[in-house]
């Protein structure tokens, strides 16, 4: 049996732990639902075969064009992979189809958005134009190096299978209504299904760091110990942009630099383990070490420019820093976040729970 003062501290402990974690929710969740409108609208509005016929040239003009539309894009963890990978199959260079994949986890109108809510208006601007320069960088480098990378009969057949999630787009003679219809679908039944997990652990997590770390953790660590860490760390793991934001709020608010958090928020995103092992079918294992060059040093470059201007012209005066009164929260805020909350617990449920419940009926009934 606990005694009073172990029961006291479990509910301190809990009780802190659900402040941070109420803190994350109303200031993010009015954001995250004005990204997710704007994520279905550019689902409906922008067609991928369009997309696919203006990538195939293998042109500077191609990298360019395909670094640039990553950046809004809304593409979730699961159709980042087979979007490029059909990209690359309809002709698109290995350039252009780097480009496009690197820039579309990093960026995200959806996570630009969480970035302006938990962090400051120099950070939501720099995400992004770090995130477009990355995924320039690799599609240069490709054209200078990979450009004669071609994909196997085998390759293509196996591509196929990858071609399933999320991949469908509007057409061109759909009707406005219908348009709208689809993007409102696509926004809030697709896409934050697919997001959900990963979404409710960053925030999960993101509120823990704020009550578990102590405020000078990262202090005992040099700027590059702590960049170093950040990049070991980020390259193999796999999170989506707007789960990295908490995480990324939170670090900061407990030493660590906002460099250091920027790789985080590139790194995170755009590498992963299992990505790379599938890409390198697609653009080669040469290809898979110069999109994680691109990455790696331009995330480096920018965190030591964005550091540089926090110190010398930026106050870090985050929105997360300054914390949130919840008895004074703005009936939009609460709404939001009740709405956001439903939401991932729909989605949990959709893409995680139900699926495995499914799969122990079927071998009941098989037995």
């Amino acid at each position: 049996m606990l005694c009073n003062t172990e029961k006291n501290a479990i509910i301190t402990i809990t009780m802190g732990f659900v402040d941070s974690l109420l803190n994350y929710l109303l200031l993010a969740s009015p954001y995250l639902l004005i990204g997710l409108v704007f994520s279905g609208f550019i689902h409906s509005f922008l067609d991928v075969n369009k997309i696919k016929s203006w990538l195939g040239r293998g042109s500077l003009k191609d990298v360019w064009l395909a670094s640039f539309l990553g950046v809004p894009l809304p593409l979730c963890s699961c159709s980042v992979i087979p979007t490029a990978v059909t990209l690359r199959k309809s002709g698109a260079s290995p350039a252009a189809t780097s480009s496009f994949l690197i820039s579309t986890p990093e960026s995200g109108v959806d996570s630009i958005l969480v970035t302006y809510a938990l962090m400051d208006f120099p950070m939501t601007l720099i995400r992004p134009l770090a995130a477009f320069f990355s995924a320039f960088l690799a599609g240069v480098l490709q054209l200078i190096f990979n450009s004669d990378h071609s994909i196997s009969s085998d390759d293509q057949a196996k591509a196929n299978k990858h071609e399933h999630c999320h991949t469908e787009n509007s057409h061109p003679t759909m009707s406005l209504k219908s348009k709208l219809k689809s993007g409102f679908r696509y926004a809030f039944v697709d896409l934050i299904d697919d997001l959900a997990l990963w979404l409710s652990l960053g925030i999960l997590l993101g509120a823990l760091l704020d009550y578990v770390i102590p405020a000078d953790f990262f202090l005992n660590f040099s700027p590059w110990q702590g960049k170093a860490l950040i990049l070991f760390i980020g390259i193999p793991l796999y999170i989506c942009a707007s789960a990295t934001t908490p995480i990324a709020a939170s670090l900061v608010m407990k030493g660590l630099s906002p460099g250091a958090a920027l790789i985080l928020l590139l790194v995170g995103p755009a590498t992963n383990l299992s990505n790379l092992f599938v890409l390198q079918k697609y653009i080669g294992k040469k290809g898979i070490f110069l999109n994680i060059i691109s990455i790696a040093s331009v995330a480096l470059i920018f965190s030591i420019v964005l550091d540089y201007l926090y110190l010398e012209y930026f106050s870090l005066n985050w929105n997360i820093e300054q914390g949130h009164q919840h008895s004074h929260s703005k009936w939009w805020e609460i709404a939001s976040a009740v709405v956001i909350v439903l939401l991932l617990v729909k989605g949990v449920y959709m893409e995680e729970i139900k699926p495995r419940l499914h799969k122990k009926e079927a071998k009941g009934c098989c037995h």
